[in-house]
């Protein structure tokens, strides 16, 4: 049994690569060979703290999401917070104290049963079994100069401080090695799902039919399990064709969904004329799999060659903005006049009716943004949502790939760093 759980991320693995090979070449890609047996997945990076500028400002998305490079050794244990440190730290102090009044004070009372918390103390915040060990020896050494220095109290008493000491000494060092072992597990699970993902959301060029385009992907905190955002850019007989969509859930499992809705896009975009059509197309895709009570949020256009209005289907997805002289725009909003939402992918047989499409103007210079809810639900310190709409409209004009640069810095800033959930932006503009 436990051979076929070991085997289950690899099983997954092969199932997003048999999709991601032959819908290579129908998306207008090349198709790609990657080896799928013995592959190992690498643990996962500790990312590198926030750098900031004097001024306090971030240098700018690349540098705030580059990632250090992977080390040997163990695993390393994330910061304790500053509050958990004075905890920490008062809790050695007052141990020390109690040493030092144990020699000083009268012979017939004795703290050496405190010493018992020394290798526990040690053991927090680190994921090397040596340190809590090595603790729990010197602690161990210790009880002798108290047993001499207090020949007053019963020789049993210190016997128990001794075995105390040791048996928290190992159950301290077991709990570390425990902890350590499955922190790795789960980096190495996403560090499998990370590489999956990365190559399913392949590079988008930067013009495609007259159109400007510049996409970022923000991974989150490295102790949050990968997310199943997706976006697509293709050139098509009908236009260009952008696609971005969050798969509900996380882990392995999302990340397959968007294998199969990407596969799904990259060939119906290219052959139905109708975008209601790729729609239905990329629903059925999702309820096939039966996965629970899976879907997905989608946003499909189409931007037509000839400068004419925008095409959309929005199948439960955030609404695009459109920025214009300074204004900012939702279009196909729930209960507009440009109302073009239906349920996610997935769930359409629960509403009546086909998809309905929305359009709307996109003239040369307007800029285009779609994202996913790992912006919008991004929180500052004081738990206030990311004003999404209000920043993208204090930003200066700019390429699409500066814009977002300034908009993803700004969010970072605004989060304190990290993100809890990942996150996509795809921006447009019109030449």
């Amino acid at each position: 049994m436990m051979a076929a759980v070991r085997r289950r991320p690899a099983q997954a693995w092969e199932r997003v690569l048999s999709v991601m090979a032959p819908v290579g070449a129908a998306g207008g890609g090349r198709a790609m060979a990657v080896p799928l047996r013995g592959m190992r997945a690498r643990p996962y990076p500790r990312r590198k703290p926030l750098r900031l500028r004097p001024d306090g400002a971030p240098l700018g998305w690349r540098a705030a999401m580059k990632r250090a490079p992977a080390t040997a050794g163990p695993y390393q244990a994330p910061a304790l917070p500053h509050p958990a440190r004075l905890l920490v730290v008062a809790a050695y102090a007052l141990l020390a104290a109690a040493v030092g009044i144990d020699l000083a004070s009268d012979p017939r009372l004795t703290f050496s049963p405190l010493l018992g918390t020394a290798p526990v103390l040690a053991s927090i915040g680190t994921r090397r079994a040596r340190v809590p060990l090595l603790t729990g020896v010197v602690a161990l050494f210790l009880v002798a100069p108290l047993t001499l220095a207090d020949p007053e109290v019963p020789v049993t008493v210190h016997l128990t401080a001794a075995f105390t000491v040791l048996a928290l000494t190992c159950i301290s060092t077991a709990n570390v090695v425990l902890v350590s072992t499955r922190e790795r597990e789960l980096l190495r699970s996403r560090s499998v799902a990370t590489a999956a993902q990365q190559a399913l959301l392949r590079p988008v060029p930067e013009r495609v039919g007259g159109l400007r385009v510049a996409v970022r992907y923000l991974a989150a905190a490295a102790d949050a399990q990968v997310g199943g955002d997706l976006y697509e850019v293709l050139t098509t007989p009908f236009g260009v064709r952008l696609l971005i969509g969050d798969v509900r859930g996380k882990g392995l499992g999302a990340v397959e969904t968007a294998a199969d809705v990407l596969g799904t896009f990259r060939e119906a975009a290219q052959v139905e004329t109708d975008l209601g059509a790729v729609a239905r197309r990329l629903d059925a895709t999702v309820r096939r799999r039966g996965v629970g009570e899976e879907f997905v949020t989608a946003a499909l256009l189409t931007v037509p060659p000839d400068g004419g209005a925008v095409e959309l289907v929005n199948c439960g997805h955030l609404p695009p903005l459109v920025r214009r002289d300074g204004r900012v725009i939702p279009v196909g909003t729930a209960g507009g006049a440009d109302d073009a939402t239906d349920p996610p992918l997935a769930l359409r047989e629960l509403a009546e009716g086909s998809y309905r499409s929305a359009t709307f103007a996109f003239a040369r210079g307007d800029l285009l943004l779609l994202y996913t809810d790992g912006v919008t639900e991004a929180r500052d310190a004081a738990g206030r949502f990311y004003p999404l709409e209000r920043r993208l409209a204090a930003l200066p004009e700019g390429a699409p790939g500066t814009v977002v640069d300034r908009l993803v810095a700004d969010l970072l800033t605004y989060v304190g760093g990290e993100l809890s959930d990942d996150a996509a932006l795809l921006a447009v503009r019109r030449e």
